[in-house]
């Protein structure tokens, strides 16, 4: 079951954070103010909607049973541990520290930030299926 679910979420992170995810989110979620967190809490939300959906379908489709509270914090923590990469400084920080600074100013921290989302995504497929 564990590969299922961890294939619905990313599934569903694919969907929210490129189709489903607007211009004025991606230029604005981690900037300061209102704004920024407006963007950063909307982009979450979507993240929560969508891989809440594919859950539920899952559960349908596959006849899973699962129990709806440790459903709910699996994909609050996705909507909580996305807004919070996407603030962009984590990712940085990471970065500085493992001195990756090359690797940042060529690229490289889009490819940290999806690696921390799918490290996310795969936490909660865990413990959805344990």
């Amino acid at each position: 079951m564990f590969a299922e679910i961890a294939f619905l979420l990313y599934l569903g992170h694919l969907l929210a954070d490129y189709p489903f995810q607007t211009d004025h989110q991606a230029a604005h979620k981690a900037g300061c103010g209102r704004t920024g967190w407006t963007a950063n809490v909307a982009h979450a939300t979507t993240h929560v909607l969508t891989c809440g959906l594919l859950l539920t379908i899952g559960s349908v489709a596959l006849g899973w049973h699962l129990p709806v509270l440790p459903a709910a914090a699996a994909v609050l923590w996705i909507g909580a541990s996305h807004g919070f990469i996407d603030r962009r400084w984590p990712v940085a920080a990471w970065m500085r520290i493992a001195r990756q600074s090359g690797w940042a100013a060529h690229g490289g921290a889009a490819h940290v930030d999806q690696t921390a989302h799918v490290l996310a995504l795969t936490l909660a497929a865990l413990a959805l299926s344990a």
